[in-house]
């Protein structure tokens, strides 16, 4: 089976999905789909936007720059989660349509600017404090979000993170790329299912992670049911992917709690009340995403990594050369990166005392929180998000074998061919452009070779 046979691609990117997950009794639905599936090995870290950027560009993490999915800006001392438009990114679906090719992208991180053909992303319009007007989608067509309103209705936010997140979003996204493929009919198309994500966080690992695994396998079905029922399905390949698997934790680690202690880490008072970080006085910092921390020092460095290395929950603490052996050697990285034991994860509190966290603190802020804050889908009996860290069950961002995901693909059109047991996370857009046919109209640089090869 080569490229030539193949006219549409459609890549399912059910996060948190692993090889042991697809059997006849969990996901009938997967299982009949792909057959052999292999174990899909992350980049490091193993988080949202790393993961989503190498799957999509076939480039580590060192060479895309996305080394967690927040910024930390040295020149402007502030840090800033989910924010980033398409930038400068050139992922597949751009690659492909620059090559003729029309494609599509559903729910994938930074996609506002993207030139897909057929392209949504949560936008909602909201005021100076972050607080929600109105709940709205950036989409390319721009009209095609009124569309998917008027069919639909509105994207249930509330039900794509936070304590009501749930299997509803990811029903609403494939509706609406069902939606896309009826007016647009790309010949890639892309799609985030983020289910799983939930339960695997909340729960970590087991069998509630388990339960929602049989809940997006039904989604799923219903999904290939109608695309099984369009002219276009004998041409189809199915790409399914997952960014990592979760580790089980109990551990919950403050690294900017020790930095304080250390007066490394300064403090000022909050414009609502509590405690703010003082970045431009501090003399280290700790942009934490699950189980990965960025350390940004404005001091000595060694200091800092002794500080640090006493930690209990820290495994690592990477320094330059230990940051070009994991692969995230890039300017938008840490000084020093923190990885932590598998059952522990990174919270971003400084402070101790209940009164003095900062105000958005219990407040669904994901871009006012210097830190990724998995507390926001538990219920807190002040706020609306939690503030018991020993209610997360679940992390993600080791790479082990704990953290892989998976590769698989099906439909009529699919290779015969079968893939090695692990499947590196560079070889995805490859493998989709040899099988689009298009690889002598590409003019990227992979790191990794096409799995057909």
């Amino acid at each position: 089976m080569t490229g030539s046979d193949v006219g549409r691609i459609v890549v399912l990117d059910v996060i948190g999905l692993q090889p042991k997950h697809v059997t006849d009794d969990l996901a009938p639905n997967l299982a009949e789909l792909l057959g052999n599936v292999s174990a899909l090995r992350p980049p490091f870290p193993a988080l949202t936007v790393p993961a989503q950027t190498t799957l999509a560009t076939g480039l580590s993490p060192d060479e895309h720059g996305d080394v967690a999915s927040g910024e930390y800006d040295r020149q402007a001392d502030k840090v800033a989660f989910w924010e980033r438009d398409r930038d400068d990114r050139d992922r597949i679906w751009e690659t492909a349509r620059d090559a003729g090719l029309t494609t599509g992208a559903f729910f994938f991180q930074h996609l506002i600017g993207s030139d897909a053909d057929v392209a949504v992303t949560p936008s909602p319009i909201e005021d100076e404090n972050n607080n929600l007007i109105e709940m709205n989608c950036w989409t390319n067509p721009d009209g095609f979000y009124d569309d998917l309103r008027e069919e639909y209705g509105h994207f249930p936010l509330h039900n794509y993170w936070g304590p009501a997140a749930g299997k509803s979003s990811s029903e609403w996204i494939l509706n609406a790329a069902i939606e896309g493929i009826e007016q647009v009919d790309p010949d890639l198309l892309w799609i985030y299912i983020p289910h799983l994500d939930y339960a695997g966080l909340r729960h970590g690992p087991g069998e509630k992670l388990r339960s929602a695994v049989e809940e997006i396998d039904t989604l799923v079905g219903d999904f290939l049911d109608t695309l099984q029922a369009d002219d276009r399905w004998d041409e189809t390949v199915v790409n399914v992917v997952s960014e990592y698997g979760f580790h089980g934790v109990d551990t919950p680690v403050f690294p900017n709690r020790v930095l304080r202690e250390n007066d490394l880490l300064a403090i000022t008072e909050g414009s609502e009340g509590g405690e703010e970080v003082n970045f431009q006085d501090s003399d280290a910092f700790a942009m934490v995403d699950h189980q990965i921390a960025h350390v940004y020092t404005s001091g000595s460095v060694t200091d800092v990594q002794e500080n640090l290395e006493v930690i209990d929950g820290i495994e690592e603490v990477l320094d330059k050369e230990g940051k070009v052996e994991y692969g995230i050697d890039h300017p938008n990285a840490g000084d020093l990166v923190l990885v932590a034991e598998p059952d522990a994860w990174f919270q971003y509190y400084w402070w101790h005392d209940r009164a003095d966290a900062p105000s958005y603190a219990t407040d669904m802020d994901i871009h006012a929180k210097p830190g990724f804050d998995p507390c926001e889908l538990f219920f807190g009996e002040e706020g609306l998000a939690s503030l018991d860290p020993t209610k997360v069950g679940g992390s993600h961002g080791r790479v082990d074998e704990a953290a892989f995901g998976i590769y698989g693909v099906g439909g009529p059109a699919a290779p015969n061919s079968s893939f090695d047991e692990v499947v590196d996370a560079r070889e995805v857009t490859p493998t989709i452009i040899e099988l689009l046919g298009i690889t002598d109209r590409v003019t990227n640089s992979f790191e990794c070779a096409s799995l057909l090869e």
